[in-house]
This record gives structure tokens, sequence and C-alpha cells, in this order.
């Protein structure tokens, strides 16, 4: 593993990290992903606030469930990425959404830290209680159907959502 490497909770003390990376991504224009770096950090304790009540429940937006955001974190405490765990699926989520979205910062990809932040934040899903995790992913995201191959995923099966083929893979823990 890449040394230095660590999940942590969002902490208020790398606000300026946490910025730096929305800047990077906003510039791609791409969609930001996970749903929580979607999250207005205008007030920034407020944010951390909201996402540690959503592991607990707390707070949640209608149709949400507890849900534990990690960053991936270096040893220079540079935010490198982020995952979402959801600790159930409610029906959505068993179709599409999955117990798992992830991303890694633009001028971070094909660095090989996608495939080691899904493998701490499976370790995490092990102390939730979660024995079997749903990842989906567009089929056309090949490097992130690789991270999840890489991490013991098995295909289950494709769908069409949005008129985007997506596939749904399944790793036992």
């Amino acid at each position: 593993m890449k040394e230095g490497l660590r999940l942590i909770k969002p902490s208020v003390s790398l606000k300026n990290e946490y910025s730096d990376m929305i800047l990077e991504w906003e510039k791609t224009g791409e969609e930001l992903i996970p749903w929580s770096l979607n999250l207005d950090s205008a007030d920034f304790h407020l944010m951390i606030e909201s996402l540690n009540g959503y592991s607990k429940g707390i707070g949640l937006p209608d149709g949400y469930v507890e849900c534990s955001t990690y960053w991936l974190v270096n040893k220079n405490n540079r935010i490198l990425g982020a995952i979402d765990i959801r600790h159930r699926l409610n029906e959505f989520l068993l179709f599409r959404g999955g117990h798992i979205g992830y991303g890694i910062r633009p001028s971070e990809r094909k660095k090989g830290y996608a495939c080691i932040m899904l493998s701490l934040a499976l370790k995490e899903c092990e102390i939730i209680g979660i024995s079997n995790v749903l990842i989906t992913c567009l089929k056309s995201n090949i490097g992130s159907a690789k991270t999840i191959i890489k991490n013991r995923g098995v295909l289950e099966s494709e769908d069409i959502d949005n008129g985007e083929i997506f596939q749904r893979y399944w790793i036992e823990l």
C-alpha cells in the first residue's frame, strides 16, 4: 500500500484541503462524486457536523439512509478522494446506488488510489456489520469497474437507468 494513505472522518481542520479539492473538481466541469461532496460547504463547521450526524441517522434528507463519509488523505493530509458508505440499502440503493459511492480528485486519478480507498472502506463496512457490499458503476466507467473487481467484486447484473447502462457488483466480506 502506498505509504501514509488512510481514511479519515471529515474534519474542520482540513477545510483548506477540502476547498482545494472541490475547486479542482469544479474546474473540470465533472459531477462531484460521491454525493457528500455536493453539500454546501459555506459553513464548513456545519457541513462537518451534518456529515457526522448522517452516520448516526441524524438530519438525513428524505429517502436517504445512514451514511458514513471518509476522506482518503496522504501523509501530508492532502485529500485525494472521498467515499460514502451507506449502512443499509433502501429500494433505490438496492437497484442503483449500492452501499458505496466514491471518487478521486481529477489530478490524482490513475494512480491506484481508488483501489486502496475502496479496500480501506471495505474494512469499515465489516466494522459497521455489512457482510455483502453492493457497488454500482456506469458500464462506461471502466476504471471504476476495474477498481471494484480488484477488490473481489463479482458482476451480478447490468441494467439501464436514465438511458445509461450501469453494472451491479457484489463483494462478500
